[in-house]
């Protein structure tokens, strides 16, 4: 008698996994890398950046006189040298003046301007991108006859208008290119459905476009603030009477010749300082992704 075995089917092995690529072995080895190796140069980084701030706070809070490496006992008498015996009350007010005038003046002509770039076709229109460009190149101190004479002609001598108009024209080209190309990224469909909705070429640009170029113009506006709010120069050569100037060049009148009282002077750059670290502290997201939206092209 013949009998027959049972078979008993095996399963075939599963394929092995591809190995995977050896970039990939890399960045996985980047991405599992001990926390020290990553924390360790951002400490050493961030102490080099904070010892110049814990210096100029040392030599604003310290007696004058002292020579202790910790501020104490504290002191507010150079803040209320600086602010009152010095005038650095008038300065603050005059800073505030051409800082806010010069960010409503670039944000404005730069958005018109942006807009026609971004938006029209017109003869040399390559010639005028370039210009703006090779602008940037012009060092403010070439600026400054030029200016002086047409100050002196309009009569704007020693007066803030003339701070205000320099610090705008420096600011315009490019602050003009980048809210173009942050209007460029925007679909120019999102304006043609509005007008055939029936709204008109200013007001779909109102309604439609503009809430859409929030972080771009918080971008730009934030950059011509913070450099007409720290910017010597045109300060210091438009403006003779001491009532009418900024904060920059009342810190320089802090320094002699002969001697630099180091205690008033850091109260002062702390003074000039912290406005700008709130106003940065508040716009941080807006400004990262404005200058990264305005830098690429759509």
């Amino acid at each position: 008698m013949i009998t027959k075995e049972a078979t008993v089917a095996v399963p075939a092995p599963a394929p092995a996994a591809p190995e995977p690529p050896r970039t990939a072995r890399k960045r996985r080895a980047w991405d599992e890398a001990p926390r020290w190796q990553i924390y360790l140069p951002l400490g050493i980084y961030l102490v080099f950046t904070l010892i110049p701030f814990y210096w100029i706070l040392l030599f604003a809070l310290r007696p004058a006189g002292s020579t202790s490496l910790v501020p104490w006992p504290m002191t507010g008498a150079h803040f209320e040298k600086v602010w009152t015996d010095r005038g650095f009350a008038t300065f603050f007010q005059n800073s505030v003046l051409v800082g806010v005038a010069t960010l409503l003046m670039t944000t404005l002509v730069a958005l018109a301007g942006g807009y026609a770039l971004a938006r029209f076709d017109f003869r040399l229109k390559r010639g005028f991108m370039l210009a703006l460009l090779c602008s940037q190149f012009v060092p403010g101190a070439l600026l400054l006859v030029p200016l002086f004479e047409i100050f002196a002609e309009l009569r704007m001598i020693n007066s803030l208008g003339s701070v205000i108009l320099a610090e705008t024209v420096f600011q315009l080209p490019l602050s003009m290119i980048l809210i173009s190309n942050f209007i460029k990224n925007v679909p120019y469909s999102l304006e043609e459905a509005a007008w055939v909705d029936g709204c008109d070429r200013f007001r779909a640009f109102r309604v439609v476009v503009l809430p859409l170029l929030r972080p771009g113009l918080i971008a730009v506006g934030s950059f011509a603030f913070v450099h007409s709010w720290n910017h010597f120069l045109f300060a210091l050569m438009f403006l003779n009477n001491q009532e009418k100037q900024t904060i920059p060049v009342g810190l320089n009148t802090l320094m002699s010749a002969d001697s630099v009282d180091l205690g008033a002077l850091a109260a002062g750059g702390i003074i000039a300082a912290v406005p700008v670290v709130i106003v940065f502290a508040f716009i941080q997201k807006w400004l990262i992704t404005g200058f990264s939206a305005g830098a690429v092209k759509g």
